[in-house]
């Protein structure tokens, strides 16, 4: 039977990616989506995105676009940076792609491009890597970047996790889809390394970037895998630590 699989926030965790495919036994009948932040943390950023492209290949895939991938995008097509961004994890993505062939970067461009701002399945769950502000839904979200920006949906999921459905302050945004699955704000946060669910909205960023795992869920089930704790993976590097 084909499962409908959500991965968290990779950050250059090619190691990682490895382990929860591996350990959820993918198949091709799955359909995998990705929250996106692909880059930007572990020395693989490089390798993950091949990975990802060899994936869309062979597998039934969704690929979401994260902030992080933004940025890199900007940097790789316009060679603009900020020092904040290289500080949390863009340096370590320059360098992952230093001395690179030009023809696998244009490829590489070209997936960084055509990723999707959201994902909307026919069970009206919704998968978008932050969130939105629009109280018509993610469709008519006015600025686009907010889908992989914003943080008000997790923090106003998080104050509504106690709310009945039906009360009158439960927000008007979490209505409107069945669940909902993010990733971009890292559970490591409030000192969490598994999925968490406040209100109808399911967090998969369990801190891969940081100190924790990489995870891998089953949408319908809530079963879950994740991968070792990333310094484990490369205890020679210090992730976006």
């Amino acid at each position: 039977m084909s499962r409908t699989l959500v991965v968290g926030d990779i950050h250059g965790g090619l190691k990682a990616l490895d382990q929860v495919l591996e350990r959820a036994k993918v198949t091709t009948d799955d359909l995998i989506v990705f929250l996106g932040d692909y880059v930007d943390g572990w020395g693989q950023s490089f390798e993950v995105i091949n990975k990802l492209i060899s994936l869309k290949s062979s597998h039934r895939c969704v690929f979401l676009r994260g902030n992080h991938d933004g940025l890199f995008l900007n940097w790789l097509t316009k060679s603009k940076d900020n020092p904040n961004w290289l500080l949390h994890g863009g340096q370590a993505t320059i360098d992952s792609y230093r001395n690179r062939p030009y023809n696998f970067i244009k490829i590489h461009i070209n997936f960084l491009e055509n990723l999707e701002n959201y994902y909307l399945d026919s069970e009206n769950r919704l998968f978008v890597h932050a969130g939105f502000t629009n109280v018509r839904g993610v469709g008519e979200e006015h600025f686009s970047k907010m889908l992989y920006w914003d943080r008000s949906l997790w923090e106003t999921a998080l104050a509504a996790r106690n709310l009945p459905l039906n009360d009158s302050y439960y927000p008007k945004r979490l209505k409107l889809y069945k669940e909902i699955f993010i990733g971009h704000t890292a559970l490591s946060k409030i000192d969490m390394d598994t999925p968490f669910q406040a209100a109808n909205v399911w967090n998969i960023d369990t801190g891969a970037a940081f100190t924790n795992p990489l995870t891998l869920m089953d949408v319908d089930t809530k079963e879950f895998w994740q991968s070792d704790a990333l310094p484990s993976l490369y205890p020679n590097e210090k992730g976006r630590n």
